[in-house]
Formats: C-alpha cells, sequence, structure tokens
C-alpha cells in the first residue's frame, strides 16, 4: 500500500470516527412550550422533554427575550411547595427521557423583556455538557400556549410573583 493510499484510509477511517462520536453526543428535545404572560408579568416557565443518547447535564439555558434563565427544580417539603435554581445543572440519564414540566423540573425565563403571548415563539439556546467536558449547543423555538396550560399545582402561583 502507498503513502497516498494509507492516507486516505486513515483520514476515512478518522472522518467516521468523528461523525460516529457527534451522532452520539446528541440530545432530543421534544414538546417545547412556554407559559404565556399577563401584561407586568417579568417570569414565566419553559417546558420540554429531553432525551439524551448518553449520559449528560443540561448546564444552561440562553434566551435573547430574557434577562436571566435558569433550570429549576419544584419540589414539595412537608405539604409545603419548594423552588430551587439548580446551579449544577439537569441530570439526562442515556435513554431516559426526562420530563420538564409544570411542578418539577422546569426552565425559568426571568427578567423578560417583553410580554410572552399565546401564539409568539421563544427562542432558546439548551447547552448540553457531556461526561468527557464537551459541550453541545440546541438551538429551539418553543411555542407559547395559554397562561392555563398545564396547570401549577394546587397553591402554586404559575412563577406570577416568583
Amino acid at each position: 500500500m502507498n503513502f497516498s493510499a494509507c492516507t486516505t484510509r486513515i483520514a476515512f477511517s478518522l472522518a467516521t470516527t468523528l461523525i460516529s462520536l457527534s451522532a452520539a453526543a446528541q440530545v432530543s428535545v421534544s414538546n417545547p412550550w412556554v407559559r404565556a404572560t399577563v401584561p407586568a408579568q417579568k417570569v414565566t416557565g419553559a417546558f420540554m422533554d429531553l432525551t439524551a443518547t448518553q449520559d449528560a447535564r443540561l448546564v444552561a439555558v440562553k434566551s435573547p427575550g430574557a434577562g436571566t434563565v435558569e433550570v429549576h427544580e419544584m419540589s414539595t417539603d412537608g405539604g409545603v411547595m419548594k423552588m430551587r435554581a439548580m446551579p449544577g445543572g439537569l441530570e439526562l440519564p442515556a435513554g431516559r427521557s426526562v420530563e420538564l414540566k409544570p411542578g418539577g423540573y422546569h426552565i425559568m425565563l426571568m427578567d423578560l423583556k417583553a410580554q410572552v403571548k399565546e401564539g409568539d415563539r421563544v427562542p432558546m439556546t439548551l447547552i448540553i455538557e457531556y461526561k468527557d467536558g464537551k459541550r453541545q449547543t440546541l438551538d429551539i423555538t418553543a411555542p407559547v400556549k395559554a397562561l392555563s396550560a398545564g396547570a401549577a399545582p394546587k397553591g402554586h402561583s404559575n412563577h406570577v410573583a416568583h
């Protein structure tokens, strides 16, 4: 085998490996949506299903329509609803769908720059980190649903006064 043929085979093998690695390092997003707001409201939630092909974490989210975006967890402790930011991110176990929903894990869009109305579309960039430290960005656009969509658990204010 001559040098040129060997180089071509190595290049092809490397390209195939890189394509395989990038295909394996994927997170899919389904059913994204954002809850509409009333005129003076500066906070709302975004929801979706995330499925990773390998262990990963949702480490950050950005949106041009919000000054601050955080991944949050809602839980009940002694009958009291508690919400907290998840500064370390949200684990996305390989092959399992992680549901971001009202009353559970969700994305908080804060310091909104304008009212979010039903029928609008909200762009977001999800930042995913894999075990090897490599990051992937996913640009999505989520439709806005009515304020009453996915009603929160009883006693929760839908983040209006967060």
